[in-house]
């Protein structure tokens, strides 16, 4: 059955070979404000085809305060966000189509910046810490490991990264 579900939702993306996504960047450097020396925010706007706007920075890591911005988004933190909710959208449509009602899902992703094997700065590891709560019956622990294991598989941002991907379950509930 699980791999009749795999079946049809690559028989959906077959349809659609090509999708295109925008997003507009924009930072403005503030009136009087130097550049050359480095000392400039990094401040910026996300914008979406939706109208829904993120205020977004470089991360206090790599770039310090008060050039940066801590409260707004940093494009790491954004790409473990993406990985997230690719996921756990998919684990959604999987649970529904067998029948699982889910109630709540929680993941604290959590990702790792390290040199990768070219000596470079990137995204080596990613870790997924679903807890999801179901109404009704809920699938045994193998099942929910196929489950998050096929979200995996689907998942088109997993597919297009290169960092290494876990999914840690820790104990799901059942009801509230």
């Amino acid at each position: 059955m699980a791999q009749g579900l795999i079946d049809e939702i690559s028989r959906n993306d077959r349809r659609n070979l090509m999708s295109e996504f925008d997003a507009t960047i924009e930072w403005t450097r503030p009136d009087g404000a130097a550049f050359v020396d480095g000392r400039y925010s990094r401040a910026h706007v996300w914008r979406f085809d939706g109208g829904a706007e993120v205020a977004a920075s470089s991360s206090p890591h790599s770039v310090p305060l008060p050039l940066s911005v801590a409260e707004n988004v940093d494009p790491e933190e954004a790409l473990v966000a993406a990985l997230s909710s690719c996921h756990m959208l998919f684990f959604l449509s999987l649970a529904a189509k067998r029948g699982f009602v889910v109630d709540r899902y929680q993941d604290a992703a959590r990702g790792t910046m390290t040199r990768n094997a070219r000596g470079r700065m990137a995204m080596t590891r990613v870790i997924l810490n679903p807890r999801v709560e179901y109404a009704g019956s809920r699938p045994d622990r193998a099942t929910e490991e196929e489950l998050h294991h096929q979200a995996h598989d689907l998942c088109y941002i997993a597919n297009s990264v290169t960092a290494e991907v876990e999914t840690h379950l820790g104990d799901s509930e059942q009801g509230r």
